[in-house]
C-alpha cells in the first residue's frame, strides 16, 4: 500500500546511476597505483554512466530531467543568499546548489575519464600535462564529493529528511 505522505522522486535509473557511479569512482580511486587493468574498467564504466546519466538528463522521469532541477544564475543566487541566511526552501528534487554539484560531479568524472582514456593512447602515453590533469580532476572531484556528502547530511537535518535513505528508495516527504 502506498503512504500518502512520501513521494517518488528518484526513480530507478538516478538511483542505479547514482551508486554505481559511487563504486566506480571509489573503484577507480582506491585501484590508482595498485590494479591498472580494475583502474581502466572501473574509468570506462564511470564514463558509460556519465554518457547515460545525459541522455536520462533529457529523457527520464520527470526529476531527473535537466529541465526540471537546472538552475537559472537568478535562482541560484536567491538560493546561495538564503541558504547563507539558513532560511533556504525545501525541494522535492534537487535544490539549486544540489544541481550545480551535479553538473560540477559530470563535468568533473568526464573529464577524469577522458583524461585517463588519452594516457592509454600514443598521443598521451608518458605525456605529464595530461597525467597531472588527470590526477588533479580526481583530486579536485574527491573534494567535491566530500562536501556534496557533507552537503547532503546538512541538508537532511536542517529539513529534516533522510537525504541519503532518499537516495536508496527514491522517496521523500510529499510537499
Amino acid at each position: 500500500m502506498a503512504n500518502p505522505e512520501r513521494v517518488r522522486v528518484w526513480d530507478l535509473p538516478v538511483r542505479l546511476f547514482h551508486w554505481t557511479l559511487v563504486a566506480s569512482f571509489a573503484t577507480a580511486w582506491l585501484t590508482s597505483d595498485d590494479a591498472e587493468s580494475l583502474h581502466h574498467w572501473a574509468g570506462y564504466a564511470a564514463l558509460g554512466l556519465v554518457a547515460f546519466r545525459l541522455v536520462w538528463g533529457f529523457a527520464g522521469s520527470e526529476h531527473a530531467r535537466f529541465s526540471d532541477f537546472v538552475p537559472s544564475p537568478a535562482v541560484l543566487r536567491d538560493y546561495g543568499w538564503r541558504l547563507l541566511r539558513g532560511d533556504e526552501p525545501r525541494y522535492l528534487g534537487h535544490n539549486p546548489a544540489a544541481a550545480v554539484m551535479i553538473l560540477f560531479l559530470l563535468t568533473m568524472v568526464a573529464l577524469i575519464g577522458c583524461s585517463g582514456w588519452l594516457l592509454t593512447t600514443d598521443f598521451g602515453w608518458g605525456n605529464e600535462r595530461i597525467e597531472e590533469a588527470h590526477e588533479l580532476a580526481a583530486q579536485i572531484a574527491l573534494l567535491a564529493v566530500a562536501i556534496h556528502v557533507a552537503a547532503a547530511i546538512y541538508e537532511s537535518f536542517h529539513q529534516r529528511e533522510n537525504l541519503i535513505r532518499a537516495m536508496f528508495d527514491g522517496h521523500k516527504r510529499a510537499r
